[in-house]
């Protein structure tokens, strides 16, 4: 997230030129990873490469990249992964280890602009499309139900899950980690915004805070206590301004990236949640 806020010290410097000339913001938000740093080949499971089409505004067709991690056993419920604001599918497979290892099937895919995926410098329009995308193709394509198809996303990714569970209430579930509540809050965590208007003159806003109060799924919400990238304090308040069925998983001394000790905490908190939604669902049908 702003790479993240790293990138707040860059942005800082040059985001007051950025915000009067507009267009320039998503260069200050993204930084995309061309270069894969590992292929399918590398990891002792199964991961199987994977293309979906998404038609641009000019009706031109470009397509997304995405590794498709299928469960060992058929009739595996679906997680569809959206990863955060660096990087690329290639380094996205650790974190998702807990999913994995509780026998989901898994997708990961690369924004326009990511990895292997075709299109020029991504935005906040051109990601919420490639998250529609995605979803299309495994409810159309793979032929997966939305109740058996979870949506999950890190940091940046957090905030397009969140506005692709918008337009889906029939999904299992949306999984929110390490996400912010809009980049407008994001840039006042830093002295040098405070003098800008800058809440005027955003054109990448990603208002996550607006948008969960008009979720209609089950939300997990996930945050580590010492994420020293997005602060704890803005998962607490997605979590205060969503609607129930939600729950607030913190995992003390977390950092904005899981590590090995949080990834037990992870699958225990999805274990949980899916548990709790599934019984949820047997009760309303009775």
């Amino acid at each position: 997230m702003f790479a993240m806020r790293g990138t707040l010290g860059r942005i800082a410097g040059a985001l007051a030129g950025a915000l009067l000339l507009g267009g320039c913001q998503s260069w200050f938000i993204f930084e995309p990873d061309r270069k894969l740093h590992a292929s399918p080949a590398d990891f002792p499971f199964t991961i199987i490469e994977v293309t979906v089409p998404v038609r641009v505004a000019d009706a031109r067709l470009q397509h997304l990249h995405g590794w498709w991690i299928p469960a060992p056993l058929p009739g595996a419920k679906t997680v569809l992964y959206f990863h955060g604001n660096d990087g690329n599918v290639s380094l996205c497979v650790d974190e998702v280890t807990p999913l994995r290892e509780l026998q989901y099937s898994v997708f990961l895919v690369d924004y326009r602009g990511y990895g292997e995926s075709d299109g020029g410098f991504p935005s906040e329009t051109s990601v919420y499309q490639d998250a529609d995308a995605a979803w299309k193709y495994l409810v159309n394509d793979r032929g997966i139900q939305p109740a058996e198809l979870y949506i999950y996303g890190h940091s940046l990714g957090g905030a397009v899950a969140i506005e692709l569970a918008r337009h889906q209430p029939d999904a299992a579930g949306l999984i929110v980690e390490s996400s912010f509540t809009s980049i407008y809050d994001m840039a006042q965590l830093d002295y040098r915004y405070r003098v800008l208007p800058v809440n005027l003159l955003l054109n990448q806003r990603f208002e996550s805070i607006r948008k969960v109060p008009e979720l209609k799924l089950p939300v997990l919400f996930i945050h580590g206590t010492a994420d020293d990238i997005v602060p704890h304090s803005m998962g607490e308040e997605l979590f205060a301004a969503a609607s129930e069925p939600k729950r607030l998983v913190s995992i003390e001394g977390g950092k904005h990236d899981h590590d090995v000790a949080g990834a037990p905490i992870i699958r225990d908190a999805f274990t949980r949640f899916a548990e709790e939604m599934a019984a949820r669902r047997v009760s309303a049908t009775r």
